[in-house]
């Protein structure tokens, strides 16, 4: 009997089992059988939807129904729970088959080559944030008329971190990046600074780049204006007198405008009576941080991880390569910084419960040479030698991107370098 069913099966006679009797005797007699139906997917999905239509599923008892599914369970190799989702097509008077892509799906604003665009712009400028990158994208198409930001200068912030976790942007990009405090000693006020607004209050913080073998590396100087976030980063071999009081009289002299103010931590490095001489010169006053205040100096802690350690790094540069660590600061860093690496600038709320609360919107971000030049003219404090004109053409004569080339191809240079004189050396 068994062999004589398997063959009408096979010679595609199934149609006789008409009723649900039948049925009931090919389970019984056809148990441990292989399924029947052969071919592909579209084969299996008309076999179910010949069986159902059929019986006239739909109209079934509910014991007749569940002998149709164990049916079509046992010749077509589906699995039960699938089965059921075919049958709720089937009741539906909807297609068995898997829906497939529309011919013209989901409209794409940002193609492949814009993710493309956005994750070269960001391994020129290091990763800044959504908001700077926005601001990066609507300069490069509004100022410097490139025409391949034309959508992205229209992105979202949001959608920029959406685009930054697609597949294509992790193909294309490798990432670095955290830091330290000081001591005390009674010299300079125990305060925050009080810039009322005006250009020319600085904060100022020393970061080490690392120990080998005993041997420590240069330490970099990171000086940042309050209210402009105007950098000036250099480097040193020490922290001792001799060496560091040449470079932070040449990183004072750098920025655009008089020194009113200067605020450190509480690293002997610059509480100290010959950094108290060099500002008394300058007529700036002198302020350091509060204890258990952590914010007093957070700005160039910050611009520490922000900066620094960005586009530095963490590994070990040893201190007879500071010379050259301090030249990559001052011609490529320093003015790429200033010039063309967009800031958050806070806007400042107060509830009615006296809290302080700060927002950082998009109309706020901007480079520290637009934050000084949308000052009033008296906060701006110039030095007599610099006008805003002369800044304005040393930004404007390369565009963001083209500095950030230059920038990239500049680190990479100096790093070669480095590695080649080690190299040689330890040979």
């Amino acid at each position: 009997m068994l062999l004589i069913i398997t063959v009408m099966v096979i010679n595609m006679q199934e149609e006789r089992l008409d009723n649900i009797e039948s049925l009931e005797q090919f389970l019984a007699g056809t148990a441990g059988v292989s399924p029947l139906v052969t071919g592909g997917e579209a084969d299996r999905q008309a076999f179910v939807q010949r069986v159902l239509d059929r019986f006239q599923y739909a109209r079934l008892a509910r014991r007749d129904k569940g002998v149709v599914v164990r049916y079509l369970e046992r010749m077509s190799g589906y699995s039960r729970q699938h089965l059921v989702r075919l049958i709720g097509r089937f009741v539906r008077h909807t297609p068995l088959g898997q829906r497939r892509a529309p011919v013209a799906g989901f409209y794409r604003r940002y193609t492949e080559a814009d993710v493309r665009l956005l994750a070269h712009t960001d391994t020129l400028h290091d990763t800044p944030s959504g908001l700077a990158s926005k601001c990066l994208f609507e300069r490069a198409w509004q100022v410097y008329g490139d025409a391949r930001y034309e959508r992205l200068a229209g992105l979202s912030v949001a959608h920029l971190y959406n685009l930054r976790a697609s597949p294509t942007y992790q193909q294309v990009r490798v990432h670095w990046q955290g830091t330290r405090a000081g001591k005390a000693i009674s010299i300079g006020v125990r305060r925050a600074p009080r810039p009322e607004g005006r250009a020319g209050f600085i904060r100022i913080d020393s970061v080490h780049q690392g120990d080998h073998d005993g041997f420590k590396g240069v330490y970099h100087i990171n000086a940042v204006d309050c209210v402009t976030q105007w950098e000036v980063i250099a480097t040193c071999e020490k922290i001792s007198e001799a060496y560091l009081m040449p470079v932070l009289a040449e990183m004072l002299a750098a920025f655009p405008f008089r020194i009113l103010g200067v605020h450190a931590d509480n690293g002997s490095e610059y509480i100290n009576h010959r950094v108290a001489s060099l500002l008394n010169k300058l007529n700036a006053e002198f302020t350091k941080s509060r204890p258990r205040r952590s914010n007093d100096n957070a700005l160039a802690e910050t611009k520490n991880g922000a900066v620094v350690r960005k586009f530095l790094g963490y590994s070990h540069i040893p201190q007879r390569f500071a010379a050259r660590v301090n030249d990559f600061c001052r011609e490529h860093l320093n003015p790429y910084v200033n010039f063309h690496r967009p800031c958050l600038f806070p806007e400042v709320h107060t509830d009615s419960r006296g809290k302080t609360i700060k927002r950082y919107p998009q109309r706020l971000v901007r480079t520290p040479l637009e934050m000084l030049s949308s000052l009033d003219l008296k906060l701006r404090n110039l030095r007599p030698d610099i006008t805003m004109q002369t800044l304005q053409a040393q930004a404007n004569a390369i565009s963001d991107n083209e500095a950030a080339a230059q920038l990239q191809t500049a680190r990479t240079a100096l790093f070669e370098s480095i590695n080649r004189r080690l190299a040689r050396a330890a040979a």
